[in-house]
């Protein structure tokens, strides 16, 4: 049975971007937080402008779908992005925890109740899982993301926000997070992903936990907006998305991360480390620096070293690869 009001429990806001949404795909998902067995629930959903999926179809299905707990749904006036509408999503939702939602996966059952079972045992700010790995058509392709995306290691306890500057295992729609910590992570940073800022935040405030034990059913699709190379083609996007947008990322973190303050030394490696690594790539030197700070991001450091000078068909090859774990 679906969750429902007045069960004891803290409340739980379960949060939901949507834009352009596959109708079935966004059924099975609600369907799915309606099964949640955890009995204190409240839903909100906003609308990134879908410029063809009509508002009122979606809010039809969501009426249809969610009966058992309350629900808000809104949709933004111009399109936002997903990172500003889940930030005002955030801003808006009331809960004791924040579970962060995806239009496309399908929950099981017994996630809700085992996060926050586990976030009071372990007094973490933020507590994630292991997902399924489905396709398109809804077929389980994996029993983990690590056998989909080798480099994924999940890791538990403190001091964890010196790896998540240069590195994340956190996924954002297996998160339950504190209310009250994911409000205080307002205003996102613009060059992270939501998810990837809050278990920063999170990482530096406390503890993180990690449940090694699939709790969604996770679709990937050609259309997903995250994952290993995402929206990498050639020299010139991947320049863009891993070189400039990280250059971007420390510089919003330097001047503006809450915990900046205890992080000055890493931030400003990371700083050094990306300045070098844009010099290489334009001819303008860097290996030294890179070399220097080879332990921060090593398969980068390998990669970037070769692939500036590579061919456009043999870059894109290697990117293919490397999309696909071969590399």
């Amino acid at each position: 049975m679906g969750g429902c009001m007045g069960s004891g429990k803290p409340r739980i806001a379960i949060l939901m971007a949507v834009y352009e949404p596959r109708m079935d795909w966004l059924r099975e998902q609600l369907l799915s937080l309606e099964g949640q067995t955890y009995p204190n629930l409240r839903l909100y959903i906003r609308d990134d402008s879908s410029p063809t999926v009509a508002f009122g179809e979606i809010e039809a299905l969501v009426r249809e779908c969610i009966r058992s707990f309350p629900f808000e749904i809104r949709r933004n006036e111009k399109n936002l992005g997903s990172n500003e509408t889940f930030q005002r999503l955030t801003e808006e939702a009331e809960g004791d925890y924040f579970a962060y939602c995806d239009q496309d996966d399908i929950w099981l059952p017994e996630k809700l109740e085992v996060l926050q079972e586990e976030m009071e045992a372990s007094g973490a700010e933020l507590v994630c899982s292991d997902m399924f790995i489905i396709d398109g058509d809804g077929k389980q392709v994996a029993d983990s993301i690590t056998k989909v995306r080798r480099r994924h290691k999940f890791a538990s306890g403190e001091g964890l926000a010196k790896e998540l500057l240069v590195r994340n295992f956190v996924t954002g729609c297996t998160i339950l997070v504190r209310g009250g910590t994911a409000k205080e992570c307002v205003p996102f940073c613009p060059a992270m992903v939501h998810d990837y800022y809050i278990a920063l935040c999170c990482a530096a405030k406390g503890t993180i936990q990690s449940v090694e034990k699939p709790l969604i059913r996770y679709r990937i699709h050609g259309r997903n907006q995250t994952g290993v190379l995402a929206g990498v083609k050639d020299k010139e996007s991947y320049y863009k998305l891993r070189i400039l947008e990280m250059q971007e990322r420390f510089q919003w973190l330097s001047s503006n991360w809450p915990y900046r303050e205890d992080f000055q030394k890493e931030l400003k490696q990371c700083a050094e480390w990306i300045q070098a690594r844009q010099n290489n790539w334009n001819g303008r030197g860097g290996k030294k620096t890179m070399w220097r700070y080879r332990s921060l991001f090593p398969k980068a450091m390998v990669f970037e070293f070769i692939m500036p000078y590579l061919p456009k068909c043999l870059f894109k090859l290697a990117i293919w690869m490397g999309k696909n774990n071969y590399i």
